[in-house]
């Protein structure tokens, strides 16, 4: 048996033995883990209500990744679920389970020529495929604050990565890639989720992604979007910011 991960539960206790597991069994986090104790900016007390928040965000987003039934999921009410972000319409437990975090979180209303990233037509496992390939080493997630405690727990997140693969047709930069945002967790008595709000800025995740320049064979698509980029005013200005291994979060 794998040994316990000190981050995220659910992973292999002995309610796990039925779980259906997309790629067969539970992920590892070693890589993940490593760059997250690496550049993390906090380190929490334990039990204190930013490791538990930190912890639990962690598992749900193990369990959104890895897990195909969603009655399998500990730290979610799977009858009340949603998942709100930048303010767009929810999206149900399945919706969000079907579509994968990627995809959920990456939705934009933007024009279509000013969409560096097309979540409409990337699946599931092509998204995640994406991101490992992007960053090889994890994306890694942070708590920076906790405003307030359940049920309605209010808090500030970091996510980053260090741009060592290509994205999209551009190059790989070795850059560190981060962006903060802010989330809204309201949850029932047993701490599961009914409802989360999420509020970033992806053009400060996409700067950094799209820094690199485009390959020799990147597609028109890939060079007219990044031209499309330079002239959305959104982009251009946080332009000028500078096995089985799971490697998001």
């Amino acid at each position: 048996m794998a040994s316990m991960d000190k981050y995220r539960t659910h992973l292999y206790d002995e309610g796990e033995k039925n779980t259906s597991w997309r790629h067969g069994g539970p992920p590892t986090y070693d890589m993940v883990n490593k760059l997250f104790e690496e550049g993390r900016t906090k380190e929490w007390p334990k039990g204190s209500l930013e490791e538990v928040v930190q912890n639990a965000i962690k598992t749900w987003e193990m369990e959104l990744s890895h897990k195909t039934n969603l009655h399998d999921f500990k730290t979610i009410n799977p009858e009340k679920f949603k998942l709100f972000v930048n303010g767009r319409k929810g999206l149900s437990g399945e919706e969000t389970l079907k579509l994968g975090s990627y995809n959920a979180l990456l939705k934009t209303s933007l024009p279509e020529k000013f969409q560096y990233y097309k979540a409409g037509t990337e699946t599931f496992e092509s998204s995640h495929e994406a991101f490992k390939m992007a960053f090889p080493r994890g994306f890694a997630w942070e708590v920076l604050s906790v405003y307030s405690g359940p049920p309605v727990i209010v808090f500030k997140f970091r996510h980053w990565g260090f741009l060592e693969g290509p994205f999209k047709g551009h190059a790989p930069t070795g850059d560190l890639v981060e962006f903060s945002g802010l989330a809204v967790l309201k949850v029932d008595s047993l701490l599961r989720a009914e409802e989360v709000e999420i509020y970033y800025d992806p053009a400060e995740l996409f700067a950094g992604l799209l820094k690199g320049d485009p390959a020799a064979d990147a597609t028109a698509d890939i060079k007219t979007t990044a031209a499309n980029l330079q002239a959305c005013p959104l982009f251009k200005r946080d332009q000028l910011k500078d096995g089985n291994e799971e490697v998001s979060a």
